[in-house]
């Protein structure tokens, strides 16, 4: 969800510059995990209302339509991490993708336990024990990653390209 569907890093930028007056760009988080990168990235995250806030990736809408009348799609988040996100994510979810229904909701803290044919996220440590087919959206922590196996996309137009 995060990275792929939730557009995290531009919510992360404008709290960064909100609360030290000094703008990010994406060389400087380049290769950096969310939390090395941005230094109040856990308070932002556990803050209760801190995901209904975050908005949604170019295209995903669209393009998560068009794929769920295709196949059976299954919107993962490791919410379970943070706790307090559950409700938030959730909601989030049906406010944006009302087509998702909750029964297409799973919210679990390794990614690992996901059997399917396709993954798509951001991070390389939940598409590496994964068996099916496997997707890296491009987000700045993973975009200096060179020789990974995974198929890496950077929009939503190209998951619809590669997919359909």
């Amino acid at each position: 969800m995060d990275g792929v569907l939730a557009d995290v890093y531009s919510r992360f930028f404008e709290l960064h510059e909100k609360e030290t007056g000094s703008r990010l760009s994406i060389a400087d988080v380049s290769g950096k995990l969310e939390a090395e990168a941005f230094q109040n990235q856990l308070k932002w995250v556990t803050t209760p209302g801190f995901f209904r806030t975050v908005p949604v990736m170019k295209g995903s809408i669209e393009g998560l339509k068009t794929l769920n009348s295709r196949f059976k799609m299954i919107v993962v988040s490791m919410a379970t991490e943070f706790p307090q996100s559950l409700t938030d994510k959730q909601l989030w979810i049906h406010d944006n993708y009302p087509f998702i229904s909750w029964q297409q909701l799973v919210f679990c803290g390794d990614k690992s336990l996901i059997r399917a044919d396709i993954m798509i996220d951001d991070h390389p440590k939940n598409l590496d024990n994964f068996t099916g087919e496997t997707i890296m959206f491009t987000q700045p922590h993973n975009i200096l990653l060179k020789d990974i196996r995974h198929k890496r996309v950077s929009s939503w137009e190209e998951i619809e390209s590669l997919l359909l």
